[in-house]
């Protein structure tokens, strides 16, 4: 029995209530349990009890033995003097007589304990994969809808995280994410610390000259500092030199990496695009909030990184013909994990639904992510049909099956009950 598990009880009442008496041979009648209460204080709050002849409104507080009361010194919180019921796993008869107190033990149906136990000690790759089927669908689309909401609701508190620092300035906010987004996992942090180095109003008095852009980007992530044989590399070197002591920028302390990763991924590639991506646009995230079709954005990052990068994936080394265009894959990537999380906070920030709803229409019109955890669903017969479901299934393992918050679950509720 764990605390959560009892709380997890009393809220769904999934115990015998027939004859309720309490220690002391009250009859006990819960005419309402409570609300949840996840703050500081008794566990439920508002509840309405019938202790004898009496009906009392009050909070209910639970605990797995009587004298965890005094463990937990409630005698001595004014916040628990209106504890009209103690529920207890198990009675050890220390409790005062100030408080009724209830004991679940012997009413719970130990079918609920065992499926609970089971779930708990699954290795799988979640606790419910051999029940998971029985699952009703209008179970998953609600609780599919559920989780996508919590995952915008926290990218959008980080979100805001960046508004603040960007002084609620939101195309700066997001050149700083959308940078972030091209680092991949390897580079993210990276790829951050270079777009905060250089504001965006820099960028845009050379929104016109490529190459000076590529200078900058690839400059501030210490990519220009050896000596170099070609002229393009050697050109973009005295360009930064020139634009660093204009500017007065101080280039990064930083470290990109190239291992482990396929060569399209390269930061060298990855910032020629974000160059080329500055150079083709303007005022994006204005554009963006604007458009009501995800098509038309994909073709605004449908990018191609300069002529040069047709023939290296890194500087002084010659590779064959091929166009760095950012690839389909990339660019939903994008949508999914920056452009909607930013439109999304947009319009909850400005109290404007318009703007939430279309970040969520646009994750049904993109393509299911492919990746370990949508993969392993489907082999469980759980399938994605586009990104609306694969961010509700990343949501569900990172923040539930991993964490085993079956309890906290739909589908953990749903087998439990049954």
């Amino acid at each position: 029995m764990t605390e959560r598990l009892l709380q997890f009880i009393w809220q769904f009442q999934y115990f015998n209530k027939s004859e309720l008496t309490s220690l002391a041979g009250e009859t006990l009648q819960v005419i309402f349990p409570g609300q949840h209460n996840t703050n500081q204080g008794p566990d439920f709050s508002d509840a309405k009890i019938r202790i004898g002849s009496t009906t009392w409104a009050g909070n209910i507080e639970l605990h797995f033995k009587t004298s965890d009361w005094e463990k937990h010194n409630h005698h001595k919180d004014e916040n628990y003097n209106n504890v009209i019921l103690h529920v207890v796993w198990e009675n050890d008869d220390t409790q005062p007589d100030a408080v009724s107190v209830l004991e679940l033990k012997e009413r719970v149906s130990k079918i609920l304990l065992h499926h609970y136990e089971t779930l708990m000690n699954s290795t799988g790759f979640i606790s419910c994969e051999n029940s998971i089927h029985s699952v009703r669908d209008i179970t998953w689309k609600s609780w599919k809808e559920r989780l996508l909401a919590e995952r915008l609701m926290r990218k959008a508190k980080l979100v805001e995280v960046y508004l603040q620092q960007s002084k609620y300035h939101w195309e700066e906010t997001f050149w700083w994410l959308l940078a972030r987004n091209f680092g991949m996992k390897v580079n993210t942090d990276a790829f951050e610390e270079i777009a905060r180095s250089i504001p965006l109003h820099i960028l845009a008095k050379h929104k016109n000259q490529i190459h000076q852009l590529e200078a900058l980007l690839l400059g501030q992530a210490g990519l220009l500092k050896q000596e170099f044989a070609e002229d393009y590399p050697e050109m973009l070197q005295k360009e930064y030199e020139f634009y660093k002591k204009k500017y007065d920028l101080r280039p990064c302390n930083v470290t990109v990496f190239f291992l482990r990763m396929r060569p399209g991924n390269f930061p060298t590639i990855r910032l020629a695009q974000l160059a080329m991506l500055i150079y083709e646009s303007a005022h994006l995230f204005s554009k963006i909030k604007e458009e009501k079709s995800v098509n038309k954005i994909k073709k605004w990052f449908h990018v191609t990184a300069n002529d040069y990068w047709h023939y290296h994936y890194r500087f002084e080394e010659s590779s064959g013909f091929r166009k760095k265009k950012l690839g389909s894959s990339m660019i939903d990537n994008i949508i999914i994990n920056t452009i909607v999380p930013v439109l999304f906070a947009y319009g909850s920030y400005h109290n404007k639904e318009k703007y939430k709803q279309k970040a969520l229409q646009w994750l049904e019109e993109i393509s299911a992510e492919t990746n370990s955890i949508t993969k392993s669903f489907q082999k469980l017969k759980i399938e994605s049909e586009n990104a609306f479901d694969s961010q509700a299934l990343i949501e569900l393992k990172n923040e539930y099956c991993r964490k085993k918050k079956c309890l906290d679950c739909s589908v953990g509720n749903f087998l439990l009950r049954s």
